[in-house]
């Protein structure tokens, strides 16, 4: 098992931001832990639903990217969101924000609005597994 974790990023206490497990054959699964929108250094520049969205993207990729994988190797997403509302209202911009992080990749997806995240200012909070292929 290997622990993913981006370089700069502050070290996170008491999780990881991302695990890898390989198998015999090389594929590997990554798990990516709920990530938030803030930036490497835990720190959030907006509380706008849409460019949190967009921040959380980007992490979920950075951690992904430190196990070689790209968005084409997502094969699921939860979003966790505070208000339903916000988010159904914030759509199109999250769309957007989507398209130009993840790409036209669209893995299975499930979203809970929940009744508060951990992280006080986090509108949104996403996790992600992803399947890398072995060698052919």
């Amino acid at each position: 098992m290997e622990i993913l974790q981006p370089p700069g990023w502050v070290e996170p206490r008491g999780y990881s931001n991302g695990i890898v497990h390989e198998f015999t054959a090389g594929s590997r699964l990554v798990f990516v832990g709920g990530q938030v929108g803030w930036n490497a250094q835990h720190k959030f520049e907006t509380d706008d639903f849409a460019l949190q969205v967009r921040q959380t993207l980007e992490n979920v990729m950075a951690v992904l990217h430190e196990a070689g994988a790209g968005p084409q190797h997502i094969t699921r997403m939860t979003w966790f969101v505070v208000d339903k509302h916000e988010y159904l209202a914030a759509l199109s911009e999250v769309g957007r924000h989507y398209r130009e992080v993840i790409g036209r990749h669209f893995p299975c997806m499930t979203a809970v609005e929940v009744s508060d995240l951990i992280e006080d200012r986090a509108r949104v909070e996403i996790e992600v597994t992803a399947v890398v292929p072995g060698p052919p």
